[in-house]
């Protein structure tokens, strides 16, 4: 028998989690584990009670053109991430692990290269999570040391300035 090694098996949770996702451009998914035991679960969508995406059947960020990674303020959804980070205490997050998956909502398929964004990125360091696992493809990923790579590493200072 060839068992899948358990951060595949984490991702495929998180991208099975993604499919729940509203956002009609790229469906995320975020799992977070402690202890090998699953803490909380997150998919990108609407805040509660609000309409999605989905259901508008626009994104405005998109009907605007607005390249990925930018002007995150326009849009609808509340990032997997964050979705699971609010869904979990911090007392539970402090050394846990999060699985990230990307699929596209057009084709279905794994979209390799992603990451969390600078905000979400601050909720992961604020939460006290340790490491973020990324999907590649189906059983490849990357792994962000959050101390290391977010914080010590920080690219949203700007040194010249002092800030």
């Amino acid at each position: 028998m060839n068992r899948i090694d358990k951060k595949n098996y984490y991702l495929d949770i998180a991208q099975t989690v993604a499919e729940r996702g509203t956002c009609i451009r790229r469906l995320f998914g975020a799992v977070i584990v402690k202890n090998d035991s699953i803490i909380s679960t997150g998919y990108a969508g609407a805040p509660r009670q609000r309409v999605n995406c989905c259901d508008l059947g626009e994104c405005l960020r998109e009907k605007l053109k607005i390249p990925a990674g930018e002007r995150y303020e326009l849009c609808r959804s509340v990032h997997a991430e964050a979705n699971a980070i609010i869904a979990a205490s911090r007392e539970e997050m402090i050394g846990a692990t999060l699985y990230l998956a990307c699929i596209s909502p057009k084709t279905g398929e794994i979209m390799s290269g992603t990451s969390c964004c600078s905000m979400c990125r601050r909720l992961v360091i604020n939460a006290g999570i340790e490491t973020v696992i990324v999907r590649d493809t189906k059983t490849e990923y990357r792994v962000i040391d959050v101390m290391k790579d977010w914080v010590e590493n920080d690219d949203s200072l700007d040194r010249k300035s002092g800030y």
